[in-house]
């Protein structure tokens, strides 16, 4: 955070958008290509570079965001989608392999065949399920080399019991939160673990934990279809671009507010290890907020230019 006459903000939000625009506007250039050595290369430092900046604080859960930025913006461009799978699939193996052998060994399974039905060539598709493996069986060797605070984050979320009062409270509380406001919920304004403090940061990162437990299943829910129904139109308005540069625009924005939807409200259930990432709209913020609002500001500036251009 930096803080200049009494105002803070968090650069990482800006830096959220200024990825997407840098990486749309580079792929859009003529002559670019993605399968090319040399402009993906480029494209990957586009947002790695902002990404290991933010590192250094360290913020693993903005860092994660720009990387998946790129992702999504290579999945956009015709990038090779095995890879991606791969790439996508080598996280949840480390911490399924970690949980217990029984889960890596049927998701090893499940890639394998989903990797096969890729139709790549064979030597591609055994170098791909090859790795997969090898992070599986070397996961406890990685595990150690990993820096403290993410072994912390990472045994929490897989054991938050073994410390219920320390780093594994949030997550606990949170959990019980969700959990105790059945169908209908408690009422507004009437949630004991909400309104009585026992969820440190309810008011950003588990914030999910609010609607939950006061409205129940019906308000979580409401809140989920709101993100899923602007994650789909983001996309939709993406597709319906003719041009490059606004396509790319759309699908980084809508990548943004989907990995931020899954994560967030994945840490508040106990499906995603605690990560520093707001739930937009909701989550309290000021940077955030505007940063949200200047993506949705785009979404419809692309949108008029579609209809503009379709007229």
């Amino acid at each position: 955070w930096f803080r200049l006459w009494g105002i803070g903000f968090q650069p990482a939000e800006f830096a959220k958008i200024a990825t997407i625009m840098a990486i749309a506007s580079y792929l859009n250039r003529k002559g670019i290509d993605i399968k090319n050595l040399r402009d993906l290369l480029i494209v990957m430092a586009l947002a790695l570079l902002p990404a290991s900046l933010v590192m250094m604080q360290p913020d693993v859960g903005s860092a994660s965001v720009l990387v998946v930025i790129l992702f999504g913006a290579l999945l956009w461009s015709g990038f090779n989608l095995f890879l991606l799978y791969v790439i996508v699939a080598m996280p949840i193996v480390f911490v399924l392999s970690l949980t217990a052998d029984i889960y890596f060994q049927i998701f090893f399974v499940v890639f394998a065949i989903t990797a096969f039905m890729f139709r790549r060539k064979i030597i591609l598709t055994i170098v791909g399920i090859s790795i997969i493996l090898s992070i599986g069986y070397f996961s406890n060797d990685m595990m150690s080399a990993l820096p403290k605070n993410s072994q912390t984050r990472i045994n929490m979320f897989i054991h938050p019991e073994a410390d219920p009062l320390g780093k594994g409270y949030n997550v606990m509380q949170s959990v019980l939160a969700v959990g105790s406001g059945g169908v209908t919920g408690k009422g507004y304004l009437q949630g004991t673990q909400t309104q009585l403090r026992y969820i440190p940061e309810q008011r950003t990162d588990f914030i999910f934990c609010v609607p939950t437990e006061e409205f129940g299943f019906i308000g979580g829910s409401t809140v989920l279809i709101l993100m899923i129904l602007l994650i789909f139109r983001a996309i939709r308005v993406g597709f319906e671009s003719g041009d490059k540069f606004r396509g790319l625009l759309a699908i980084g924005i809508a990548t943004t507010f989907l990995y931020h939807t899954i994560i967030n409200i994945g840490m508040v259930i106990r499906l995603m290890p605690v990560m520093g990432i707001p739930l937009p709209f909701m989550s309290y913020g000021g940077t955030a907020l505007l940063v949200n609002m200047t993506m949705v500001g785009l979404l419809m500036n692309i949108y008029r230019a579609n209809n503009t251009r379709q007229s």
